[in-house]
């Protein structure tokens, strides 16, 4: 906690825009698609609209596992269709074999990735390209919701995301440090993932575990929030709930495979290079310090409780107290809220709900936090999308 706070006062800070580029970069835009017909199109549209050079990127479609009609409209949008040989079952397979067949071919110079039901902003491949002509490798876009305002959960999400964008990637990106690649609109150079051996991912959290593999590489990803992604968010609690098990899941697995080497080579990549390893190693225990936190902290109430000496005794009620600590971070979420929307200038008065859900729905992270440390999700379990807009519908 005391780790983190050291970032917010950047978070207040604007950001540097990058210098605008001639369009130089040929994109390769990958979209994997699991039974995604509803949506799919939208995408496309939004992708085919883009600000940039028709000539410089190309739209690649990767249906996968689909018993719905996701290729033939996806195609019929514009979409060029790519398809995987043999088996997959998550989305860091799919890339792993379109990134290989792109590095064979030699002719894009970096990838976009989107999920299928995302609608893009029509600057996205711009801004990336403005990213990249400055020597970004890897960067992430701003992630928006397409859905902010259909339940408390979609509500929760969005706020999740702009916490994200605002206290997360976008302070690292005034200390020197690495953003985080979060799932979609994001871009990497295939220079960088030739030298990775292409995409090689193994864990249930793909996007995790390259920012890792970045890092590992002395490569920061860069913040790019001119590029703009709007997301689609779940809206029970149940598909939250798998979602962020297998989220909670790939962090553990990214902990097991990559905490020896990040300590390993802390001290052998120079001062930056090891500030980016402790600060994502701070970010991979980030669930498992969480669960001790909570745990001290009920069992500091009920040794106080109990009137036994441990620093100081105070002898207040376990519920009372617990009751307090309850109210105390209820509001600290309500307040941290109310200040990411408005630094994000989005509407406060319209997103009540999630304002008032949002403690609930971090609170709700302790049990998936507890459950996946013993019992890891081994299913990427889809979830349906329905939201079918267009981004001049969200503006």
């Amino acid at each position: 906690m005391v780790y983190y706070i050291f970032f917010v006062p950047f978070a207040f800070r604007k950001q540097n825009p990058y210098h605008v580029h001639s369009p130089k970069c040929r994109f390769a835009v990958l979209v994997a698609a699991r039974n995604e017909q509803a949506v799919i199109a939208n995408l496309v549209e939004s992708l085919l609209a883009q600000d940039y050079p028709k000539e410089l990127f190309d739209i690649y479609v990767i249906p996968n596992n689909c018993t719905d009609n996701t290729e033939q409209v996806a195609k019929a949008a514009g979409a060029n269709i790519l398809h995987c040989q043999g088996k997959v079952s998550t989305k860091g397979e799919v890339l792993d074999q379109i990134v290989n067949q792109l590095l064979k071919e030699n002719k894009h110079d970096a990838i976009c990735v989107f999920d299928a039901d995302n609608v893009v902003d029509s600057g996205f491949l711009s801004a990336m390209n403005n990213a990249w002509c400055e020597g970004a490798k890897a960067a992430q876009g701003f992630r928006d919701s397409k859905n902010p305002k259909d339940t408390y959960i979609s509500s929760s999400y969005s706020i999740y995301y702009w916490m994200v964008n605002r206290f997360y990637s976008h302070t690292r990106s005034h200390v020197g440090l690495s953003a985080i690649i979060n799932g979609s609109g994001f871009m990497a150079d295939l220079s960088l993932l030739k030298s990775m051996g292409g995409w090689k991912t193994k864990t249930m959290t793909e996007d995790i575990e390259f920012t890792t593999k970045c890092i590992l590489s002395n490569i920061p990803v860069s913040w790019v929030p001119e590029a703009l992604t709007y997301d689609e968010q779940p809206l029970t609690f149940s598909q939250s709930w798998h979602q962020r098990s297998r989220w909670s899941t790939g962090i553990y697995q990214c902990l097991h495979y990559y905490s020896i080497p990040l300590i390993k080579s802390m001290f052998k990549s120079g001062f930056r290079g090891l500030r980016m390893r402790l600060d994502q190693l701070v970010f991979l225990l980030a669930p498992i310090l969480q669960l001790a936190w909570v745990l001290t902290m009920l069992l500091g109430h009920i040794v106080r409780t109990l009137s036994v000496h441990y620093h100081i005794s105070v002898g207040t009620p376990i519920l009372s107290s617990i009751a307090l600590s309850v109210v105390l971070s209820f509001l600290l979420s309500c307040i941290t809220s109310v200040i990411v929307m408005v630094l994000e200038k989005k509407q406060v008065c319209s997103m009540k709900i999630g304002i008032l859900s949002y403690w609930f729905f971090i609170v709700s992270w302790l049990p998936i936090n507890a459950v996946c440390l013993f019992f890891r999700t081994k299913e990427w379990k889809s979830i349906s999308h329905t939201r079918s807009v267009s981004v001049s519908e969200l503006k």
